[in-house]
């Protein structure tokens, strides 16, 4: 199949159909300066918009390399098919009623499928999309307005929504946009295709994706390992819901794992920052295109106001950044500077004994980042230009760029609100290399992404799951039978027919033990589990009180410190998400989970489990033993084991007992392919 780089960069463009959309394309061309060729098809006009016109796609005077097809959903597969042959780059495809409107359009899907059989070898975009503005070339495939100017170098966005991409085009926080691309359907060429092709051009400093739902794992775990290694950083701003990860239904893991946590650990695995706003998404891609990536989420702020210090640490609270303590011997460079009236903290208010002196900001700046921080804050609002002078301002940027090159570590300069930051302002400071940030709350986040991912040292490996052929549940028994054979502890156990079958297992086990009736998913809730059973008597009256036909004892496991969840969902959007929780009757209760995408490593495993609330049960709580680490490290490397085998949709232990020299499934289930030794 063709690549992407004639549709994307193009030397030659045609135009097919004549209306309001398609003389926008020529105009939006002409203002970016695109130097290369232009025609337009339409079968009675000579020209339009002062293009020279032909009647059909074979008459054009050249083979484009992209196309715009503005012209009804019938026409555009005949266009498409009409191109193809002829040897065309590629095509934007503008016109809706395709997949996505199935459910209003008889013909919606089968219209669809004949649009990619036209297209053959040939990339297209779309259909139900915008197409794309490359801002370095002056190609602008685009039907509408925009706000974006020709540009040098800068970030690619890459979105399915036409109109955030329209609404994105008119920041004005001094981001440069190299590319600004719209996927629609996805319906041959999804985001992760493009993203990847985008890659190769050097002018690009990082590639941002607002995504509505992965368009191939696969493909994307390509592109991003390939990002990593070129050191282009991603950002992704993740919405919506998949519909792969709802289908689980039955159990805790998958209420737990959903799609939002799924994604969440398959772009933390890969070195990706997510974000959660579309004001952190432009944020954060500035913060990328200027410095790259932070390893070390230890920042400095400095202002000249109490409360905007006060301010600043106060929004930095919920968030993984952190102000590093001064030294000594930045506090005696400091006192130099500032005097014995400044109280010197981090963050610092250099108060206005110093304003206006550039010399004396830029060595505060620089002592204040001689230490453990890996980034820089000066906290500035810049005042109105139409009612107000900005020159004693302008000496702050001065201060910074000089401090910036004597501790040769990045910085930026910070607005409270976007009105105070303008748009002139922030383009210089990234000329300066001086990151212009724009509210406190956005900028930290923005930090907050861009160093969680920074830390990730190569984009890890992800499993790609096969898809059961036939998925099926397993009773307990059997599932904790399986998950035994690949090492989880499991307790002795014995199944039975009738409460005096169960007594007589008992017997055999000896007390306590627990008592379940088979068969049922949420045996708590339903009353189908008996524990701490000492004597027949209480085993038979236990019995008694079940709806169950079956029963299976098991000894009692004694000395539990805590409980846990163990367990894994197959998303087909992210991957095989294992999902650690408080287990139990706590699992609903607390909402206490991290997830991760397999495969995991056991140090991976055990930090995430103390980045449970639950961890300092697991440590040893108010006298408690400490809970065997390791074992429950090797419980989750078990359940891993086995979900690597093979075809597998579900697995949850939960709970796992946990005690100071043991973890043992309690209770299991699994969903998968039924395996002849299994």
């Amino acid at each position: 199949m063709q690549g992407l780089e004639k549709l994307l960069r193009p030397k030659t463009i045609a135009v097919i159909g004549g209306g309001f959309w398609c003389t926008n394309v020529v105009a939006e061309c002409r203002k970016l300066g695109f130097d290369g060729k232009v025609c337009v098809v339409h079968p009675t006009r000579a020209e339009i918009a002062g293009c020279p016109a032909v009647q059909s796609i074979e008459e054009l005077p050249f083979v484009p390399d992209a196309a715009f097809i503005g012209v009804n959903r019938h026409t555009t597969v005949g266009a498409v098919q009409s191109l193809s042959r002829m040897g065309a780059g590629g095509a934007v495809c503008f016109a809706s009623g395709f997949r996505e409107a199935a459910a209003e359009l008889a013909d919606g899907e089968t219209l669809q499928d004949a649009l990619i059989a036209a297209a053959g070898d040939m990339p297209i975009l779309g259909p139900n999309c915008y197409g794309f503005i490359n801002a370095l070339d002056g190609a602008a495939l685009w039907p509408d307005q925009h706000g974006l100017k020709a540009a040098e170098n800068g970030v690619a966005i890459l979105t399915q929504s036409s109109n955030i991409a329209l609404n994105l085009t008119m920041q004005a926080r001094g981001l440069p946009v190299a590319y600004l691309v719209t996927a629609g359907n996805q319906a041959q060429r999804g985001l992760s295709a493009v993203a990847d092709a985008l890659l190769d051009d050097a002018r690009v400093t990082a590639i941002g994706l607002h995504i509505e739902g992965l368009d191939d794992l696969s493909e994307f775990v390509r592109f991003a390992r390939r990002a990593h290694d070129a050191g282009k950083p991603v950002v992704v701003l993740k919405i919506g819901r998949s519909e792969q990860a709802r289908a689980a239904t039955i159990s805790h893991t998958a209420s737990l794992a959903g799609s939002a946590a799924g994604a969440s650990a398959l772009l933390a695995k890969l070195g990706i920052a997510e974000v959660k706003s579309l004001s952190v998404f432009l944020e954060t891609l500035k913060l990328v295109h200027a410095v790259g990536s932070l390893s070390d989420n230890k920042i400095v702020s400095m202002s000249c106001s109490g409360g905007e210090a006060s301010l600043i640490a106060d929004s930095a609270l919920d968030l993984p950044v952190a102000f590093p303590a001064l030294s000594f011997s930045q506090k005696d460079k400091l006192q130099g500077l500032l005097g014995p009236k400044v109280a010197l903290a981090n963050p610092l208010d250099y108060h206005t004994y110093i304003w206006g002196d550039t010399e004396a900001m830029s060595s505060v700046f620089a002592a204040m980042l001689e230490e453990e921080a890996a980034f820089g804050i000066v906290v500035l609002d810049f005042p109105r230009g139409d009612r107000c002078s900005a020159d004693e301002w302008l000496k702050v940027i001065d201060a910074v760029e000089a401090a910036k090159a004597k501790c040769g570590k990045p910085m930026g300069i910070l607005s409270s609100l976007p009105e105070t930051m303008p748009e002139d302002i922030a383009a210089d400071l990234l000329a300066r290399e001086i990151v212009p940030m724009i509210g406190m709350d956005d900028g930290l986040a923005a930090l907050a992404a861009v160093s969680r991912a920074g830390r990730t040292r190569r984009a890890g490996a992800v499993h790609i799951p096969a898809e059961p052929t036939i998925s099926v549940e397993f009773g307990e028994e059997r599932s904790k039978g399986i998950l035994q054979k690949h090492g989880v502890r499991v307790p002795e156990s014995g199944l039975a027919n009738s409460p005096e079958d169960a007594a007589a297992v008992a017997e055999k086990i000896g007390y306590p033990v627990v008592l379940k009736g088979t068969g049922v998913a949420h045996k708590t809730e339903a009353g189908a589990v008996a524990l701490r059973l000492t004597c027949a008597t209480e085993v038979l009256g236990a019995g008694a009180k079940m709806t169950s036909d079956t029963f299976l004892v098991e000894e009692m496991v004694c000395d539990v410190v805590a409980e846990m969840l163990v367990g894994v969902v197959r998303d087909a959007a992210h991957g095989h998400v294992l999902t650690l929780a408080a287990g139990g009757v706590l699992t609903e209760l607390l909402q206490d989970s991290v997830s991760l995408v397999l495969p995991v490593s056991r140090q991976e495993v055990d930090d995430a489990l103390g980045g449970l609330r639950i961890a300092r049960l697991l440590d040893g709580y108010r006298g408690k033993p400490a809970c065997d680490r390791e074992a429950i490290v090797d419980a989750v490397m078990a359940v891993q084991s086995f979900v690597l085998s093979g075809p597998v949709d579900e697995v949850e232990i939960n709970p796992l007992l946990c005690g100071e020299n043991f973890a043992i499934a309690a209770d299991a289930l699994i969903r998968g392919e039924e395996m002849s030794n299994g």
